[in-house]
């Protein structure tokens, strides 16, 4: 290896995590029995000891550029619900995104909404690697060996992405309360939709504002589509979900939609 090699930059030398950091996955009720896996990409605004806070100000990483606001503890009350196992992601999308291609510039963002990101300037191809492989890949890997597992044993799998979207953007006010979203499978996401839309008083978006796509997303096109199995990723704004009554609220109001999307494609032969 030449000694100007940027897998031997100093960035590279050491790892990104201390060994008493946690785990880039966070993983509960493996064991679960429900025919749902919930995955969950931006749940922590925790950044590596090493980044610091990536030169911004604390309260910048308490905003949704850091994290999905609330989304960890909706999953968490539908993994509850559903007895279903529970994939989330330890680490700030800022440090790298989990649901971002790697090979996409914005997997790290060096700005985000209108924010610059000063610890993700001028990244060696040695620090980004590092990254990769550290909280990308085993986030990743957790993933694959739930549904890896599953399949072996004959278990029939539907994945729910889960995440939370700022109520406000860019100084725009988002109208909808929830979205649903999908890209080229629409079986399950358009059942869990149209079962969503069933309660009065609730804007429910249609991929919007966001859709999924190989160039925005990851987890899905990798973990549902790959696989062909019914999937489904929701966005909850997050104003609505920042306090436990909100959070209580959405988990039973989507457990319920999700059993019944469920029940729907069974029903069809899906």
């Amino acid at each position: 290896m030449r000694p100007n090699d940027p897998d031997r930059s100093p960035a590279s030398a050491a790892r990104l995590l201390a060994p008493d950091e946690p785990a880039t996955a966070i993983i509960e009720r493996p064991e679960g029995r429900s025919c749902f896996v919930i995955a969950v990409d931006h749940a922590s605004a925790r950044i590596p000891r090493r980044l610091g806070t990536l030169g911004l100000a604390p309260e910048e990483l308490e905003r949704h550029i850091a994290w999905d606001i609330g989304a960890l503890a909706v999953a968490r009350r539908l993994s509850s619900e559903l007895d279903a196992p529970l994939i989330a992601q330890s680490y700030s999308r800022l440090v790298i995104d989990c649901n971002r291609d790697p090979r996409v510039a914005t997997s790290i963002p060096a700005l985000s909404e209108l924010t610059e990101i000063p610890g993700n300037q001028h990244l060696t191809a040695g620090e980004v690697a590092q990254r990769v492989r550290e909280i990308f890949e085993p986030y990743h890997a957790a993933i694959t060996a739930q549904l890896d597992a599953r399949r072996a044993a004959g278990v029939r799998t539907l994945l729910i992405a889960q995440h939370s979207m700022t109520d406000v953007y860019k100084g725009v006010r988002r109208p909808m309360h929830a979205a649903v979203l999908y890209n080229r499978d629409r079986r399950f996401a358009g059942l869990v939709l149209e079962r969503l839309r069933q309660e009065p008083g609730l804007t429910i978006a249609d991929n919007e504002p966001y859709f999924v796509s190989d160039e925005t997303d990851y987890t899905i096109p990798r973990h549902g589509e790959a696989r062909g199995l019914p999937h489904v990723e929701i966005e909850v704004r997050q104003d609505l979900i920042r306090a436990e009554a909100g959070q209580r609220e959405w988990a039973g109001r989507l457990t319920v939609a999700l059993i019944d999307a469920e029940r729907a494609l069974a029903q069809r032969g899906l």
